[in-house]
């Protein structure tokens, strides 16, 4: 009798304990949040590849629901102040430094992840550079003038600018007035930012000879084999002279490096904080950052696709950013 009131209890315990970790393994995979977790949507490539990574992490890993808002930049920092947005993915800060400062204040929104650093500079292919082992500075251009002429005006030289209306296109004009390139080349400031992307590429594949602005990680900078052109040592004060429309004087500056960072609402991460535990995590090297947006650029997957190529292929990265388990269910999805 006492065997078999032993054996009982040894069974009930092992069904307790079974009941206990199918509970403990489901509390897992429900979200701590029950609603739609908000992700805002940027239109550039980076920033919609890693909304859909992170989504798919939270759907497939934490049982979360999600949804992308399209948005802009400013609008969305609004957004995620008021907690319309939980999470923007990408706030590139030299873009929105003073707007940040000013959100982050209020204490309704939190820095809690640097995904990457990211920048600017003037590029030229590689087989430039090889053609021309002297021309190393943007300072050298004048030289080379006849040799990136430009098809409207041959006498000067054309230089691809930064896309016309963008807040980028005053610094790379003050820039352009401030090496005094203004005698030699001529400033180009494409319709687009597609226009820009299409005569780059285009001139490229044809192994023209091409020098211009442009930013990373982005598709293009990561799919082709580019050279950065020296500029004169970074200067705060000139920079900010430099993204004046208005600069009276502007003396050239290198473009600073642009930290990039994720956001959350704090109520949001007040409610979840195993989630902000994880988006506090994401971090991505800019060589595999240059190398996803590459893939991109060549099979021309939307970034739903790309996310899972990330997903399938950078383990070793995303990883380190959940548990074991939560990793082998988002593996286990793909």
């Amino acid at each position: 009798m006492f065997l078999k009131h032993k054996i009982l209890c040894s069974t009930l315990l092992a069904a307790f304990g079974l009941g206990l970790s199918a509970t403990a393994q489901a509390a897992d995979a429900q979200c701590e949040v029950d609603r739609t977790v908000n992700f805002g949507g940027m239109n550039w490539e980076s920033n919609l590849v890693l909304v859909d990574v992170q989504r798919t992490i939270l759907e497939k890993g934490y049982g979360c629901k999600t949804e992308t808002l399209p948005t802009e930049t400013l609008p969305a920092l609004a957004a995620l102040e008021r907690g319309d947005l939980d999470i923007n993915t990408e706030i590139w800060l030299n873009s929105v430094g003073e707007p940040w400062a000013k959100a982050e204040k209020t204490g309704k929104v939190k820095r809690v992840a640097d995904l990457y650093t990211g920048g600017e500079a003037w590029f030229i292919p590689k087989y430039v550079a090889e053609k021309f082992p002297d021309l190393k500075s943007a300072a050298d251009l004048p030289k080379y003038k006849e040799e990136f002429a430009d098809p409207e005006d041959p006498s000067k030289g054309r230089f691809y600018g930064c896309p016309a209306g963008w807040g980028c296109e005053v610094v790379s004009s003050n820039l352009y007035k401030a090496l005094k390139l203004d005698k030699d080349f001529t400033l180009y400031s494409p319709g687009t930012g597609a226009a820009q992307k299409a005569a780059l590429t285009s001139a490229y594949k044809r192994k023209q000879n091409i020098v211009f602005y442009y930013w990373y990680p982005t598709p293009l900078v990561g799919s082709l084999d580019l050279v950065k052109l020296e500029l004169p040592p970074y200067d705060a004060e000139k920079q900010k002279c430099l993204t004046d429309p208005n600069c009276a004087d502007p003396q050239p500056s290198a473009y600073p490096d642009n930290p990039v960072f994720t956001a959350l609402n704090t109520e949001f991460s007040k409610q979840a904080p195993k989630l902000t535990e994880f988006f506090s995590k994401v971090a991505v090297p800019l060589p595999v950052m240059d190398q996803t947006l590459a893939h991109m650029e060549e099979t021309g997957d939307d970034s739903r696709d790309v996310a899972d190529w990330f997903l399938k292929n950078q383990g070793e990265v995303w990883e380190k950013w959940v548990s074991p388990e939560v990793a082998a269910k988002v593996k286990e999805s793909l």
